[in-house]
């Protein structure tokens, strides 16, 4: 699968702090192809294009491998209705737990 210049280029103008939230986001099982899409404009293919460029081959074959498997949690129409998403009270807006123990 090719990634085209455009992507490319569209990817390289957005800050690496922001390149560094799609990809804890895409990791998280909670965090939906929808929200990412809201913060960033990319959608779920377009996500799986970005993680292509920004990790190593066995690590971006993990998390498809992991994406699949949790495939339906990744998309919010897919979500059972009665599935509650758990978010910890330590929990920043970014997602970081950072100086928790």
């Amino acid at each position: 699968m090719a990634i085209s210049a455009s992507n490319r280029q569209r990817w390289g103008d957005i800050l690496q702090d922001d390149q560094d939230r799609i990809v804890r986001m895409a990791w998280e099982d909670r965090t939906t192809f929808d929200a990412i899409f809201e913060q960033f404009g990319l959608t779920a293919n377009e996500v799986v294009k970005f993680m292509r460029t920004q990790l190593d081959s066995k690590a971006y074959k993990r998390w498809r491998r992991r994406a699949g498997e949790r495939g339906h949690l990744k998309h919010q129409v897919q979500i059972p209705e009665n599935e509650m998403r758990f978010k910890c009270s330590r929990q920043r807006l970014d997602g970081s737990t950072k100086g928790w123990k």
